[in-house]
């Protein structure tokens, strides 16, 4: 029975039942196993015993989490006025062009949604709304559209939506010249479309009702029944996606399968989208590559006896990988990330010694040259670059002191336009605030680098508050960016860091593969040590320290607390994902399947046993735990809303101190969060104000 629900200022006590969760390497006793719901029990307007009794359980931790935090609210006020105070009202994005279209996104003063928007030719042109999403969301607590493409002859739009945050979305088709909903909604999908070139017809991934997992292509012609539409590939192997997408060239059209360690492709020609896709190699185990078509080759990036991957080309007749020439040999000490193909220049982002970088090759010369960045931290990246005929590189530039900011660079003539700067309204300095990289040193002597920002003029004497926030997985790379609302911390006093712990690839390939499977313990290790460093340079104390991390980046929270929970003042711990040897042996749950190669299969004992060693949900202890507040969302479709309450549940049972744990549930969203510009910082003010409340700050 749940103890003390109607009490606000006690903490809820989960009743535990004994659950054995069996598998062949391992029995484990789950006393919290009863929280689990299926969807139609969350859904269901008729609530069974078991869906009452988890609802209570939650809007109890809820009502618990309100009255510890009702102290804060005035804080908490304060603090969302000054980072929603910084966020320009009237906005606009920089223009792309795309197809004889200039293409931006604008917010309108108050509003919480985009209005995507285009003007034909010019940015003189008259402005054509092409979606309000303000006025589509009016009713709905969540409202997410992804996917916009708008078909070769500029007529028709498509778009992905999602109203529920399980990221299931439905594709609709709007008429650009009438402003009317053609055809019928596609349900079910991932909310992409790539068009064929006949203007009609267009292929989608749809998803596994169960696992949520992308694994089926389909043609579907606009105005037919979506029932009727052909399947025309599905990816059997449970540990791949599928999705599609079209060439940049426009002459292909690209089925892509990728798990965590291969890839596979297969291409039509987008002028026949009748015909049949052509393997474009043959499926290969630990082999990797992406595709960009360019004349009449593809060139492929791959890691194809290359670690750190190497640029190749082919004919686009003679794709298999027995004819794949090089073109830019393996480096041991770069990563090559992403290419930009253009009529005249090849663009590479690479990615060396922590930081991100753009080099520009001429097709003609060969000659090679690289962007110059002042900056120890910073993240740069090239985005919008839809035309293949210009000499106009768009690239985007930040680091944790620099806004956002938006460049034109003439590959030609070495010319560089600032498009625009992120407004800081009410006025920022950069100069106000300094930011470096700095090492620590790990266990094993490699060194892990570290962004910091903090503001000028504040001592290094220990007795700074610190926020160290880190992820660690699936080789996702944590880059120095700026934050606006960052400045409502740093303000206060604090060194806010960025652990670039193995588990990303921020220096290279081989910083993910020794931060997964059987050496994932140097995620967490890398993560300590970076703790241990910032202690010892005395930029804070342990009493001082606060860490944070989201999804993946919760397992990390997770496991670092088990083992330092010295070094730790507060903890905020995201959708964690923390109940990690259960999920992985639950292949209905989404995502599993497809990171056996990232975690491991727990049907085979020595992963299970790996897993369980460092699995927070099953190393908790009867010892002090830091204060500690996490986060869910009751829709979560990659880390399912019962992780975070187990553990919270289990650490309640076992820890001996008497510091704050708290659990948010937000009973409308998922993964992602809360939808809407503004009142995704409702959220973020309250996880603010329990880091200064922690701290002693009280303003």
């Amino acid at each position: 029975m749940l103890m003390n629900q109607l009490n606000n200022n006690t903490p809820p006590i989960a009743e535990k039942i004994d659950y054995q969760v069996v598998a062949d390497a391992g029995t484990r006793n789950d006393p919290y196993f009863w929280m689990r719901l299926t969807d139609e029990q969350k859904d269901s307007e008729e609530q069974d015993e078991q869906t009452k009794k988890v609802f209570n359980y939650l809007n109890a931790e809820n009502a618990y989490f309100q009255n510890v935090m009702k102290p804060t609210e005035q804080l908490q006020r304060k603090l969302y006025a000054e980072m929603t105070g910084r966020i320009k009202q009237e906005d606009e994005s920089v223009p792309f062009l795309k197809n004889g279209f200039w293409y931006y996104v604008r917010y309108t003063e108050g509003a919480e949604y985009p209005v995507y928007c285009r003007k034909r030719g010019s940015l003189d042109a008259p402005e054509e709304v092409m979606l309000d999403v303000n006025v589509m969301a009016k009713g709905h607590d969540y409202y997410n559209v992804v996917g916009l493409s708008v078909s070769e002859d500029n007529s028709i739009l498509a778009y992905g939506l999602d109203t529920i945050s399980r990221r299931i979305y439905t594709i609709y088709f709007l008429d650009l010249l009438t402003g009317k909903h053609v055809g019928h909604e596609i349900p079910n999908t991932e909310g992409y479309v790539a068009w064929a070139n006949d203007n009609k017809t267009v292929f989608y991934s749809k998803k596994d009702e169960e696992t949520l997992r992308p694994d089926r292509i389909y043609r579907h012609t606009i105005g037919d029944d979506p029932a009727s539409d052909l399947l025309i590939y599905h990816e059997a192997d449970e540990t791949f996606y599928t999705a599609i997408e079209k060439s940049k060239s426009k002459k292909f059209l690209i089925i892509g399968s990728t798990s965590t360690l291969a890839s596979y492709y297969k291409i039509l020609d987008a002028n026949n989208p009748y015909g049949e896709f052509k393997e474009f190699s043959a499926k290969e185990d630990e082999l990797e590559y992406q595709i960009e078509h360019f004349h009449d080759k593809f060139f492929i990036m791959t890691n194809f006896d290359a670690p750190n991957f190497r640029l190749m080309e082919t004919i686009d007749t003679q794709t298999s990988k027995e004819f794949w020439k090089e073109v830019i040999s393996h480096r041991k000490d770069v990563l090559l990330e992403d290419i930009d193909v253009f009529e005249n220049f090849l663009v590479l982002s690479e990615r060396s010694n922590a930081s991100t970088n753009i080099s520009i090759i001429e097709h003609e010369t060969g000659k090679q040259k690289y962007l110059p960045f002042e900056e120890t931290a910073y993240t740069v990246f090239t985005r919008d670059n839809y035309e293949i005929n210009t000499e106009l590189l768009r690239f985007r530039y930040t680091s944790l002191t620099t806004p956002n900011t938006v460049y034109d660079f003439n590959m030609r003539t070495g010319e560089q336009v600032l498009k625009k700067r992120e407004t800081v309204v009410g006025g920022y300095n950069p100069s106000d605030y300094k930011t470096e990289r700095i090492w620590a040193v790990a266990d094993d002597g490699t060194k892990i680098p570290m962004s910091v920002v903090y503001k000028n003029g504040l001592s290094l004497n220990g007795k700074n508050p610190a926020l160290l926030y880190g992820y660690g997985s699936y080789g996702i790379s944590i880059d120095p960016e700026f934050s606006s609302k960052r400045l409502s911390l740093l303000d206060r006093g604090f060194v806010f860091a960025i652990a670039h712990i193995r588990g990303g690839q921020e220096m290279g390939r081989h910083w993910y593969e020794d931060g997964k499977m059987f050496k994932k313990i140097n995620t967490f290790t890398d993560f300590i040590n970076c703790a241990q460093h910032l202690i010892g340079q005395g930029y804070t104390s342990s009493d001082k320290l606060f860490a944070q991390g989201g999804s993946a980046g919760g397992l990390l929270m997770g496991a670092v607390m088990n083992l330092r929970p010295d070094l730790f003042k507060g903890i905020v711990a995201q959708v964690p994902f923390v109940d990690v040897v259960s999920t992985m042996l639950d292949e209905s749950i989404p995502l599993t399947t497809g990171e056996f190669d990232e975690w491991g299969n727990p049907k085979n004992e020595e992963s299970y046993k790996y897993m369980l060693s460092y699995s927070p949900y099953d190393n908790i202890q009867s010892k002090e735990y830091p204060n500690i507040l996490i986060t869910t969302g009751l829709h979560d479709s990659q880390v399912q809303y019962w992780e975070p309450a187990k553990w919270i549940a289990k650490l309640r049972d076992l820890k001996t101190d008497n510091n704050l744990l708290c659990l948010r549930t937000n009973m409308e969203t998922g993964h992602g969060g809360t939808t809407g510009r503004f009142k995704v910082y409702e959220e973020i003010a309250q996880e603010f104000a329990f880091i200064l409340m922690i701290s002693g700050i009280q303003n």
